[in-house]
């Protein structure tokens, strides 16, 4: 998916003119629903803390156990019998092992993004659209060059404040591209004066795409719902699988899909740290790999946290007291792992930073260099990596560490 932000077209009344004489699409009678897809839950969780707080304490939902129940009581999209939706349930039901995965990758990950629907009071289906996004992995990247559980292009994730810089993409953030996604579903919500399927489309094709085909039916007196619109192959797929793997998750027992238990509970905190640190070294404080302090710090590309910020970790739960013990204890210089360089007779700021694997950008920052000019004997301090391996190494600095190709279907 990539999202494609243009120029803001408001919609015009006659967008409305044809509902009344749209052809309705015949609702499925729900088999072994887990979910009343008219239930709504709003309750406001302050999601950076690691505990619950009053107003989640008092809810419904704090007596739930199991996250996926928690999700599936928030569901509202209606269920649709259309021969796409259909098509999409086959593949899903007939490849468990896939789903397996996905609910595999999302466990770190699910626990925030439903905590923030229920926030904003979004359908709970919208916290799966990451399954069909990027299969929730947080490191996809794909030929458009979006990237992410959301799929952020780099246009619309700095829209919406998603810092992509040499240190740190924000679009692979959990939390930060999370509240993005979020704010944008609302916009095109509103655009699409509430209409939840158009506005999931537009979230794939781009507001002007969905426009275009809306205001072409209307010339054609045609029916101007997501069903009877000209668009994309990509597009007229992409809202039947988030309302399919819905509807297999929901009624998981029914189509013999092992649903993996989530807790309903945090399983991991957000750490305001004061300063840069470098990660392999925030690896040991916490006592933990490093490959999964990167797994749930997936916005990080480098060997340490930025040094303009922004200064914050996720960790395991019963990791955090431990670290923050460690961390105090440890004066800020000692943070970083700093080399003196002196510069030797012609060599270039860029073969210093590719021999200390940075950037010349980093050496200019810490030696408050205006420009690329160095002289013979100049000395330099440089930040460098502690102890990580050249393979973790060349996996961060580059954001396409493949591109995400959907599954294939046989259907």
């Amino acid at each position: 998916m990539t999202l494609k932000v243009g120029r803001v077209i408001a919609l015009l009344p006659w967008l409305w003119l044809s509902a009344c004489s749209q052809k309705p699409i015949k609702p499925v009678e729900p088999q072994a629903v887990t979910a009343s897809s008219s239930r709504k839950v709003a309750v406001h969780i302050k999601l950076r803390e690691a505990g619950q707080n009053a107003a989640q304490k008092n809810s419904p939902n704090s007596k739930i156990d199991n996250l996926w129940d928690r999700l599936f009581a928030l569901f509202r999209l209606p269920e649709v019998d259309h021969p796409s939706v259909r098509r999409e349930l086959r593949w899903y039901v007939s490849h468990p092992e896939y789903l397996e995965r996905v609910q595999k990758r999302a466990r770190p990950y699910l626990y925030t993004i439903v905590s923030e629907i229920e926030r904003h009071q979004l359908p709970g289906e919208l916290a799966l659209l990451p399954v069909v996004e990027s299969a929730f992995k947080p490191d996809a990247y794909s030929r458009m060059r979006a990237a992410g559980l959301w799929q952020f292009i780099p246009s619309t994730g700095k829209l919406y404040g998603l810092k992509q810089n040499w240190w740190i993409d924000l679009r692979r953030d959990v939390h930060a591209s999370t509240q993005a996604a979020i704010r944008y579903l609302k916009k095109l919500h509103t655009d699409f004066h509430g209409d939840w399927l158009l506005a999931l489309a537009a979230y794939n094709a781009g507001e002007g795409t969905v426009m275009r085909a809306i205001r072409r039916n209307h010339r054609l007196h045609r029916p101007t719902d997501f069903w009877h619109l000209r668009l994309p192959r990509e597009t007229r797929s992409y809202v039947p699988k988030l309302l399919a793997v819905a509807r297999v998750f929901a009624n998981a027992k029914a189509y013999g899909i092992p649903l993996i238990p989530i807790p309903n509970r945090p399983l991991y905190a957000e750490v305001q740290l004061d300063s840069q640190i470098d990660l392999n070294l925030a690896a040991e404080l916490a006592e933990m790999p490093l490959e999964e302090l990167y797994r749930l710090n997936p916005g990080y590309r480098r060997w340490a946290t930025a040094p303009d910020g922004p200064h914050r970790l996720i960790l395991p739960l019963e990791k955090v007291e431990l670290f923050q013990e460690r961390l105090a204890k440890l004066p800020e210089s000692r943070r970083i792992r700093w080399e003196r360089h002196r510069v030797r007779r012609g060599e270039t700021l860029s073969q210093i930073a590719q021999r200390y694997h940075t950037s010349m950008s980093v050496i200019r920052h810490a030696n408050r260099l205006k420009g690329n000019r160095i002289y013979p004997g100049q000395p330099l301090v440089i930040p460098v990596v502690q102890d990580v391996s050249e393979a973790l190494l060349a996996r961060l600095k580059k954001i396409p560490v493949r591109p995400y190709v959907p599954p294939v279907k046989i259907h």
